[in-house]
């Protein structure tokens, strides 16, 4: 497994995900990890779920908000974890971003929004 450290300390990482022709999707989102396992969520129907679920390939690196790079491009591995996982990646995304998810987790409920958390490994 390759190293975690350039993603210690930041509050963002773009995930790339690519579509069927190769063409690269980079995205920024809030990540928190564990034990070698970095946690996104998203929305349920969002494209980067469709990606993922068709090739797990994706590039990662650390960004601010706006997906400007803040390190290299590192290649992993990516998945749609199941309910049990994605509820344990909400608790640390929970923790991580306090107030701010929990927000966010309030209007999404009242939205309705199913969420999915994808499961990131370095290669």
């Amino acid at each position: 497994m390759s190293d975690l450290q350039p993603f210690k300390d930041a509050k963002y990482l773009n995930l790339e995900t690519f579509k069927r022709d190769g063409t690269g999707v980079p995205t920024p989102v809030w990540f928190a990890e564990n034990d070698g396992t970095l946690y996104v969520y998203t929305l349920a129907e969002a494209w980067k779920v469709k990606r993922v679920r068709h090739n797990p390939r994706v590039r990662i690196a650390p960004c601010d908000m706006r997906g400007n790079l803040q390190g290299a491009w590192v290649e992993a591995k990516a998945r749609v974890v199941d309910p049990q996982e994605a509820e344990f990646g909400q608790q640390l995304l929970d923790k991580k971003y306090g107030w701010l998810k929990k927000i966010g987790n309030f209007f999404s409920k009242i939205r309705g929004n199913k969420h999915a958390v994808i499961g990131i490994q370095l290669t």
